[in-house]
């Protein structure tokens, strides 16, 4: 009797839960933080100026930030921050690029704290540029000037009469002529000297840090970036170009402006960023 025909046994139904998976390959390249921020923001079309206006976050951190450069967010608080809001502005994922970010720079927001110095043997390295507290300065000059006021206004008070001396018959009777009291001599505030002559035809911009420090971007009518950088207590920049000069002052209320051989006082209010440009001729605000 002949045997019955043996078909194959059919291959079992796949099941993709069960596939293994894809391993990750070494050195595969993954876009850093700035890359994807930037990238975003060149398909969203804006400009790191338009960036900076939505976020609040300064242009040069902005710039900074796309080069992977965190330190001058003032710290890892910060930075998350800051990586956060540009991920908004550019429509990316903000959580994902906060989660490598602390991948990469140590643990989660709550437990990560901002290093202010590292010890190497007896010498001390600071690990973190901090930027000057602006807002904890002014507060501090407001509590000197109401103790100030405090301390006058008691020392106004009522005072007890003083006793005057008799005065004999025969005295002389008093002088019509003016009564002098001695004085301090006047304060005398000295001034940086201003542009003696500034070119024909051209622009010519000094600052002078006066009060404080302020930190400082310069472009020519190009574009081109002639500084960039903080303006220390006490120095001074002169820029000069032929048709414009831009400029951003961090502090604007620390520096103190000539342009074109005009004196044009502080440039803003304390902690003020400001933008201005100028050109040949008189100056023209930005």
């Amino acid at each position: 009797m002949p045997k019955a025909p043996s078909f194959p046994k059919p291959p079992s139904v796949f099941d993709p839960a069960e596939a293994p998976e894809a391993p990750v390959l070494p050195g595969a390249y993954q876009p850093t933080i700035g890359q994807v921020l930037g990238s975003a923001r060149t398909a969203a079309e804006l400009t790191v100026d338009e960036v900076s206006a939505r976020t609040r976050v300064r242009v040069p951190i902005v710039h900074a930030i796309e080069d992977d450069d965190f330190v001058r967010c003032g710290g890892d608080f910060y930075a998350r921050g800051h990586i956060r809001a540009i991920a908004q502005a550019v429509g990316v994922d903000g959580d994902e690029l906060v989660r490598r970010y602390d991948a990469a720079h140590g643990g989660n927001p709550a437990d990560a704290k901002v290093p202010l110095f590292e010890t190497s043997g007896d010498r001390r390295i600071s690990t973190d540029r901090r930027r000057p507290n602006w807002t904890a300065a002014m507060v501090a000059a407001i509590v000197v000037v109401i103790a100030v006021i405090g301390f006058n206004l008691a020392s106004s008070g009522p005072k007890a009469p003083v006793a005057q001396a008799a005065t004999p018959a025969t005295t002389a009777s008093p002088s019509i002529g003016p009564v002098l009291h001695p004085s301090l001599p006047p304060v005398t505030q000295v001034k940086p000297s201003a542009i003696a002559a500034a070119p024909a035809g051209k622009v010519t911009v000094k600052l002078v840090a006066q009060n404080a420090d302020s930190w400082l971007l310069v472009k020519d009518a190009s574009g081109k970036s002639l500084f960039q950088g903080d303006l220390t207590q006490g120095q001074t920049q002169t820029f000069t170009d032929a048709k414009q000069l831009k400029l951003v002052l961090g502090n604007a209320g620390a520096v103190h402006v000539w342009a074109n051989g005009k004196d044009l006082g502080m440039a803003g209010q304390t902690g003020q960023v400001v933008n201005v440009t100028y050109t040949p001729g008189d100056p023209v605000a930005g």
